[in-house]
């Protein structure tokens, strides 16, 4: 019989237990070595490191893990997704063999470019661990960047890489491999000797990409992979171990609730996922080179706009008005290509042709200054304003209600309604409307963007290619409506004088 009046003990005062002591212990943590290139990203960061690394850290691997997603969804082959990502590794994530070193050695360089492999990994699993959605997607670009870089590794260093993850693979014997000869043959594509090929056993549901494929022999439930097949295993491998790391750190994410310097970077994190971000700064001194950018220039510089603000353009141009939201994006993306102040206001009174002056200056012109930062409070003035909205904001912020133009048209728009406003710029290939209502369909905005873009200046995207040098870095995926812009116009007018991409 239980005694409910018997003394209980308090956990934090049982004996040998200094509950403060051990809460607020200072830590001292190990430096972890990096003697391989790849990582299976088993062993969480230790070290620390600032907030400035620790979100530029995970910025840089973002846009990687974009441009991946990227080239899968436009169905881009090995060679062109090795070709397009090898220039913005090198700038935003690189990851160097040993051999590159002096002295074939891991020297101080290859640590820290390990190092900001393997945190930025681990930021990004914290941040995109919250929802199935985000768990599935990070898996599947995350197992692509490693696939690549597997690919690409050093034959000796990917052989000691594999050796040290010590996987449970049992190697068939030989007296095993000639009982099964003519069934291991039959199963093994371009195998017609034994001798030619060694094979290795594993539980069948650790290969379902090779069974699926009818790549390998089954036996009793196990499935009997030739070496060339390693790959494919590894590959599994990293997935396996990757979700099921996600699946417990979702669990521990309530506990950085409290932490009130990782959660606001965790959640921007997140949100960029759907559509990168990208801060696009212009100073309205510096225009773009050879663009004559006033007030009464924007109508033919409407042609390079995209779509979302051409639809702003046109939307104002027919009702000689914008409400709040279209105004206040329309009048950022202006002020982003490089529109003075001046210009700006003189714009918008020409186009409000309805009202008169009082009435403009008492109801619209302030809004004009406070987003260029001529007036308000000190810290709108001294950060100059508003920025111009990115893809992620426009996409995630202040959707449009009736009556309202702003907003993203592929997000906002139903698909008749948006068909019909491409058709009418021009866009009429019947491919590219079909490949467009595709992106929308699976939620892929800032795809079919660039599909649109990459349509209508397909021409021009070559020759820059072909003539100019144009690379990966200067035709990355558009995140920015005045990226957009920007390029458009530099597409357009490829060597005209004055006209040329800036470094």
């Amino acid at each position: 019989m239980l005694r409910s009046d018997a003394p209980r003990i308090d956990p934090k005062r049982r004996q040998g237990l200094d509950y403060k002591k051990k809460q607020f212990a200072q830590p001292s943590f190990k430096q972890l070595e990096y003697p391989f290139r790849l990582n299976f990203y088993q062993i969480p960061p230790t070290a620390e490191i600032t907030l400035e690394q620790f979100e530029q850290w995970a910025i840089d691997r973002l846009r990687i893990l974009a441009e991946l997603e990227a080239c899968s969804f436009r169905n881009k082959s090995y060679q062109e997704t090795t070709s397009h990502l090898e220039p913005l590794l090198k700038k935003f994530l690189p990851l160097s063999a040993n051999s590159s070193a002096a002295a074939g050695t891991v020297d101080q360089r290859l640590r820290d470019e390990r190092q900001k492999d393997h945190y930025s990994h681990f930021i990004l699993r914290l941040a995109f661990s919250g929802t199935e959605d985000l768990r599935r997607r990070f898996s599947r670009v995350e197992t692509m960047l490693f696939k690549l870089r597997f690919q690409q590794d050093d034959g000796r260093e990917r052989r000691a890489f594999v050796e040290s993850l010590n996987f449970d693979w049992e190697i068939v014997s030989d007296e095993e491999k000639r009982s099964l000869g003519e069934q291991l043959i039959a199963a093994t594509p371009a195998v017609r000797r034994l001798e030619e090929e060694s094979w290795f056993k594993v539980h069948w549901t650790r290969v379902p990409e090779l069974v699926e494929h009818r790549s390998v022999l089954l036996h009793k439930g196990k499935a009997y992979v030739p070496m060339r097949e390693q790959t494919s295993m590894i590959l599994t491998e990293f997935t396996n171990r990757l979700d099921k790391a996600l699946e417990l750190t979702s669990r521990a994410l309530p506990r950085l609730d409290e932490d009130d310097r990782l959660t606001p970077i965790l959640n921007h994190l997140s949100k960029s996922f759907a559509t990168p971000d990208s801060t696009y700064t212009s100073d309205s001194d510096s225009p773009l080179p050879g663009a004559a950018i006033h007030a009464g220039s924007i109508d033919p510089l409407s042609n390079h706009f995209p779509l979302c603000m051409r639809n702003l353009h046109q939307t104002l141009r027919k009702n000689n008005h914008l409400k709040h939201f279209g105004r206040l994006q329309y009048t950022l993306f202006l002020k982003g290509l490089g529109l003075t102040l001046e210009d700006c206001i003189l714009f918008w009174r020409q186009s409000f042709k309805l009202i008169n002056d009082d009435t403009y200056n008492k109801e619209y012109r302030y809004n004009v200054r406070h987003a260029y930062g001529d007036v308000g409070g000190d810290a709108n003035r001294r950060g100059r304003g508003y920025a111009p909205y990115s893809c992620q904001k426009i996409l995630t912020e202040h959707p449009p209600g009736p009556g309202e133009a702003h907003g993203c048209p592929y997000r906002h728009f139903s698909v008749d309604n948006l068909t019909n406003l491409l058709v009418s710029t021009g866009i009429s290939d019947r491919e590219v409307l079909r490949g467009v209502k595709e992106d929308v369909e699976k939620k892929r905005f800032h795809i079919a963007c660039n599909r649109v873009f990459e349509h209508a200046h397909k021409g021009e995207i070559r020759k820059a290619k072909e003539e100019f040098g144009w690379g990966s870095a200067e035709l990355d995926t558009i995140v920015h409506p005045n990226q957009y812009f920007k390029r458009s116009y530099l597409l357009k007018n490829l060597g005209k004088g004055e006209v040329r991409m800036e470094e």
